[in-house]
């Protein structure tokens, strides 16, 4: 599958964040310990592991690639954040799920679920501490990484299915350019009009048609989606990482407007209020020495 410049920066902004360079980006992905592992039924179920060396089970950050829910690979996972993460002992897995219109709302997400889940009841054999897993992702990965972090538990004990009866809870999210809200009227309220002319809100993530999208039965659904709809005090912590304008020019582009930072400040303002750490970084305000997402993982998933 080819891989846009575009997109595959955009997978990369967790270690630009961080002080990489693109050269460093854009260079070849180490071999993976497993490539394309199937962890569920679907041909999208596949992901690759990057086992890091470490005598006892290693932390795990799982990555979700971007793309609007209808487009993207696990292949936009820089290779720099894999060496990162090798070098402070930490596990990678790079993760495909369904796209739409294949897939409707909640399958991409539990396709993550799923995977994180796989990680687990694999735990030994790949090396895995299974209290210690993240995720990250850009845009439509970091939606779906927060949405794991702030959601209940997912594991069902009485499954048939080993899987499932593990846990999806996660130790930290690091996400870039993420809405946290999904809900057209939130976009509206904080962004404007024209983050709504994204082409996630004509309704095909939920089967919906553009006129069944206003409706209350549609606009549920919408909010079904949204991370923040899920948020609680005992969730865990959260870097957002936004790298467009902080305002909002008359003249922003559909793609600043939809991933815009006002979207990070409400989630930080949700999680201040609740007592739960939430870094927000622009990337007009970065210094040197911040860390960036890379480093604030590395941090919460050390002992």
């Amino acid at each position: 599958m080819s891989i846009s410049l575009e997109v595959r920066i955009a997978g990369a902004l967790l270690v630009f964040a961080a002080g990489a360079t693109a050269g460093t980006a854009l260079a070849a992905e180490p071999t993976p310990s497993l490539a394309n592992y199937r962890y569920g039924p679907h041909e999208r179920n596949v992901l690759d592991l990057w086992m890091a060396k470490s005598q006892r089970p290693a932390p795990l950050l799982a990555f979700f690639h971007g793309g609007g829910f209808d487009s993207g690979d696990k292949k936009m996972i820089d290779p720099g954040l894999i060496r990162r993460m090798a070098d402070s002992g930490i596990s990678v897995m790079a993760v495909n799920y369904r796209l739409t219109p294949q897939a409707k709302y909640p399958e991409h997400y539990l396709d993550c679920a799923r995977a994180i889940q796989t990680a687990r009841v694999n735990h030994e054999v790949w090396n895995v501490d299974p209290e210690r897993v993240a995720a990250t992702g850009p845009s439509a990965g970091g939606v779906i990484s927060l949405w794991l972090a702030f959601h209940v538990d997912l594991a069902d004990a009485k499954s048939a299915d080993p899987v499932l009866r593990e846990s999806t809870r996660l130790r930290c999210a690091a996400v870039i350019d993420t809405p946290a809200s999904l809900d057209p009227r939130d976009m509206r309220k904080w962004i404007g009009e024209r983050a709504i002319e994204h082409r996630f809100f004509r309704g095909a993530f939920f089967g919906l048609t553009p006129e069944q999208v206003n409706t209350p039965a549609g606009l549920k659904r919408f909010v079904e989606a949204s991370p923040l709809s899920y948020l609680t005090a005992d969730d865990p912590p959260v870097y957002a990482f936004h790298h467009g304008p902080k305002e909002v020019p008359t003249d922003i582009s559909v793609t600043d407007a939809v991933h815009h930072y006002n979207s990070g400040v409400h989630l930080k303002e949700r999680m201040d209020q609740l007592k739960l750490e939430c870094v927000l970084v622009n990337i007009h305000d970065v210094k040197d020495g911040d860390g960036g997402p890379a480093a604030f993982v590395e941090r919460r998933l050390a002992n």
